[in-house]
């Protein structure tokens, strides 16, 4: 499954809606053990659309983004991210929720969005377990990109190559998957993720609470997007 909005594969609410169809379908075919999200052409995803953040279309975006990442989550086969290039924002977010990530080593992550004057909700409430509370609180406060060789090192990915040996790695791992039982994972995934997702689910709900009722009251929220689209340097009120 690619995101396909090249050249930077930049994720609309249209792509949402595909995303989660797609996952929808491929859910119902037992048949499956795996599933791998990659990225045409020469990024993975830069994140999504800025012009979605703006007041009136924000709640939309949000509920229809988190579907797609709930169905990740939820997803009863194995979910694996190939990444390359800009993998950043809402993409990071896609990729970090994936059970496994195999990343080139120059790929570029990052969670941007405090940039904006934002922030990302995924990342706020899921970041600290697989990276720890202190890397996770300099990566979503102060928007720091790091290589893909960096993802690895701080538990972002199972596995940093050189990107002309990306698809080797990723089609290894699946050639051992394909020896398992769909039932079984399907089954051991349900198990193994059981205790997080309640405690996921609650904060991935409020943290879109906060964003909504909160965040977006702000006259800060609005200057970093207006000022994005603008193509111009925010100017932070504080309020």
């Amino acid at each position: 499954m690619a995101l396909a909005n090249p050249p930077q594969n930049v994720i609309t609410i249209a792509m949402m809606e595909d995303l989660a169809k797609a996952l929808e379908e491929i859910e119902a075919r037992r048949e499956v053990a795996a599933i791998v999200l990659s990225g045409s052409g020469v990024n993975f995803s830069s994140g999504v659309d800025v012009a979605a953040h703006t007041p009136e279309r924000v709640r939309e975006m949000l509920t229809k983004f988190h579907t797609v990442i709930r169905a990740l989550l939820n997803s009863s086969k194995v979910t694996i991210a190939e990444v390359h290039g800009n993998c950043l924002g809402g993409g990071a977010e896609l990729a970090m929720v994936c059970d496994m990530v195999y990343t080139a080593r120059d790929a570029r992550w990052g969670f941007p969005e405090i940039k904006l004057g934002c922030f990302p909700p995924v990342a706020a409430v899921g970041l600290a377990a697989l990276v720890g509370q202190k890397r996770a609180a300099e990566l979503v406060l102060t928007g720091r990109q790091i290589s893909g060789a960096e993802a690895l090192a701080i538990g972002l990915a199972n596995a940093a190559v050189n990107e002309q040996e990306l698809e080797a790695a990723v089609n290894e791992a699946l050639e051992r998957l394909s020896k398992l039982s769909p039932a079984s994972l399907a089954a051991t995934k349900k198990a193994f993720y059981c205790w997080d997702a309640m405690h996921f689910d609650k904060g991935l709900a409020r943290a879109e609470q906060v964003y909504l009722d909160e965040l977006m009251q702000t006259a800060d929220a609005r200057e970093g997007i207006t000022a994005w689209m603008e193509k111009r340097e925010p100017k932070w009120s504080g309020k």
